[in-house]
């Protein structure tokens, strides 16, 4: 058993997690019952199915799209495409585009023998497999040879909108010391029930997360990763209605870290619960397979929620959020479960508190690359008094053994970040990193003192929560508004008519190869 530092029972942390178990097989049990339209379009592009129609409608839109209209999507695509590519002799892409030149209703060809669907996909599963095995074995390579950044990582943002401009301003931060660039998503794209296509140089507030910007971005790290000596990780976000898509995407492109997180989604972009828990399955999966470190939401909670009042509610959320991946095939090493600095700064000892709860957080999730966020909340346009705020959550950073330190910029809070915010962001944490390497190896916590008695009141708080929310479910919980002060109807919201129950014929072979945990769960 580890020693605590803030003197937590690790009885009591076995008890929360036991209940989070629970809770994460409550909520797996319904989404084992169901498929979704992001979940069959990513079928689609991962057996080979790519490209856009006239009128740029990408052409697993156009296939799913039609299945649903006849009423028959709960039997899989692949059921379909399977049996159409046994009439036809057609690979999926041909046959895919016939569907879209009207030239061939795959709902009405005679059913062939499962089995007989079933071998004939094989080779486009296993090609796809490969591929994204090599993209895996690529990343190992370059860590292994020309080596990467110390943990914590610096993550900074770039977020133009125009992809090209996106490259010139990441690897700049990759000159500068960054270790993951993040390419922040257009406003609104997680709304969008589909994924846009090719490259782009128009986005607001962000740039368009596409297949083609993933390949153009990855080629631009990889470049400047050979030029520095240290490979550069890229990040961008499986989350929204097309959560599973866009990580197969990344999956393909050679994407290293993805935003995937359900309970984001329904809080914060009003995602319908059942929608996004079902692709969030299928997501998950995915990522594990390809050895993609997730990031979590809980840090938005307390953009909304008290930090003082609502910590518990990050601890209890990361919890549930640890089983609903391990149950994806997920290894802890790939959970970046979220915490955030984020507590009022004129609140006395409010370093000590956050202190506390970063120690707390990596105490609990031991082997978790944990996502430690910026303060924004209480950002101001005193750019001098927000430099020292991140100061402050990069001294907590270093201390308490962070994974990914998602850097805050002086002018976050007035406009995109120029080049030189970044500049003197990772300047900020480099300084700090080196100058306290060690301090947490160091320093110990008062016995009975503020910080210690703060962790475990929130270890009690996240236990009870968890205990309430096991009794009643998941998703009456949400309802309640239990996570972020944010209540969301358990059939509200955007992309439930997405969603379908799983007839007879189904099967998604994907599941089974990727999730190193299938068998363990069936």
């Amino acid at each position: 058993m580890q020693e605590s530092k803030l003197n937590l029972d690790f009885a009591k942390v076995e008890h929360a997690r036991n209940l989070a178990k629970a809770i994460a097989h409550d909520v797996q049990n319904f989404a084992d019952n169901y498929t979704t339209v992001a979940v069959e379009r990513t079928l689609c592009r991962l057996i080979g199915i790519d490209g856009v129609d006239e009128n740029k409608a990408p052409l697993p839109n156009i296939l799913i799209n039609d299945l649903k209209e006849k009423g028959i999507l709960g039997e899989g695509v692949l059921f379909y495409l399977g049996n159409a590519m046994l009439h036809t002799g057609s690979a999926p892409q041909q046959i895919a585009e016939a569907v879209m030149e009207g030239s061939i209703d795959i709902s009405r060809l005679p059913l062939q023998p499962r089995e007989k669907i079933v071998e004939v996909l094989k080779p486009y599963i296993n090609t796809c497999i490969e591929k994204i095995s090599s993209r895996r074995k690529k990343r190992e390579n370059y860590i292994a040879t020309i080596g990467e950044g110390p943990m914590p990582y610096l993550y900074v943002i770039v977020a133009t909108g125009n992809i090209y401009e996106d490259i010139v301003q990441a690897q700049a931060a990759a000159r500068q010391g960054a270790d993951i660039i993040a390419v922040i998503r257009t406003t609104g794209q997680s709304l969008l029930d589909y994924v846009p296509y090719g490259a782009t140089t128009e986005g607001f507030g962000g740039t368009y997360a596409t297949q083609e910007n993933f390949r153009i971005m990855r080629k631009a790290l990889d470049e400047v990763g050979e030029e520095i000596g240290r490979y550069i990780r890229l990040c961008n976000y499986c989350s929204g209605l097309c959560m599973p898509e866009i990580a197969a995407m990344g999956a393909l492109e050679g994407l290293d870290v993805m935003l995937n997180d359900a309970l984001y989604g329904i809080l914060f972009r009003d995602i319908n619960m059942q929608r996004t828990i079902v692709d969030q399955y299928m997501s998950r999966v995915i990522n594990g397979f390809a050895g993609v470190i997730i990031n979590t939401g809980e840090d938005n909670y307390l953009t909304t929620a008290d930090a003082v009042e609502e910590a518990h509610t990050v601890l209890a959320s990361d919890f549930i959020n640890e089983q609903l991946a391990a149950l994806a095939g997920l290894p802890e090493e790939q959970m970046g479960l979220g915490h955030a600095f984020e507590m009022d700064p004129d609140l006395e000892n409010g370093f000590l508190l956050e202190l506390a709860q970063a120690q707390m957080t990596r105490e609990i999730f031991p082997n978790a690359p944990l996502k430690y966020m910026p303060p924004t909340k209480f950002m101001t346009g005193n750019i001098f008094k927000g430099h020292i705020q991140d100061a402050l959550f990069n001294m907590i950073g270093i201390w308490t053994s962070q994974g990914l330190q998602l850097l805050g910029m002086p002018t976050e809070a007035i406009h995109t970040p120029f080049m030189s915010d970044r500049y003197l962001s990772i300047e900020n944490a480099r300084y700090i990193f080196n100058n306290m390497k060690n301090i947490g190896d160091e320093v110990t916590f008062k016995k009975d003192g503020m910080m210690q008695k703060r962790a475990q009141q929130v270890l009690d708080k996240a236990t009870d929560l968890l205990q309430n929310i096991e009794t009643e479910g998941l998703f009456p919980a949400l309802e309640k508004g239990i996570f972020g002060n944010v209540k969301r109807p358990k059939d509200g919201g955007k992309g439930l008519d997405g969603v379908v129950e799983k007839g007879s014929n189904y099967f998604n072979p994907f599941i089974e190869i990727m999730n190193r945990n299938y068998n363990s769960k069936n």
